[in-house]
């Protein structure tokens, strides 16, 4: 399992870099301050939860059912709040209207917020 996790924080940790550079380099020119700065949040994001990951993948104190619960629940969280943000942002350089998929960002944002508190809760239990 930790191999596992370890690997997605690389991959989505990799990802966020590719299109930071992207959003600064070849969507500098496309798009508004505002939607710059939307997009830079969606790769914030996912790069703060490409550390959570790894941080996860490397901590022996929590059991493997924990760290396979808050694996999904990062990986979703990320693809549906940053996936919904890059989408959102860069809405105005494609003929579909992405304004259709915002409900997914809160959810997304939802599911990281209880990865958070999975690890809260494996950390604080009470040993018999």
């Amino acid at each position: 399992m930790n191999k596992k996790i370890i690997t997605t924080a690389a991959l989505l940790g990799g990802i966020a870099i590719i299109l930071g550079a992207f959003g600064a380099h070849a969507l500098k020119k496309l798009l508004t301050t505002d939607q710059l700065i939307t997009f830079e949040t969606g790769v914030r994001y996912q790069m703060y939860h490409a550390l959570f990951l790894l941080f996860i993948g490397n901590w022996s104190n929590i059991a493997e059912k924990t760290k396979k619960i808050i694996l999904h629940l990062v990986l979703w969280g990320v693809v549906l709040f940053s996936g919904s943000i890059y989408l959102l942002a860069t809405n105005d350089l494609t003929n579909f209207g992405f304004e259709v998929i915002g409900f997914v960002t809160p959810i997304g944002g939802l599911l990281l917020i209880t990865a958070w508190g999975v690890l809260f809760f494996e950390n604080n239990k009470k040993t018999a």
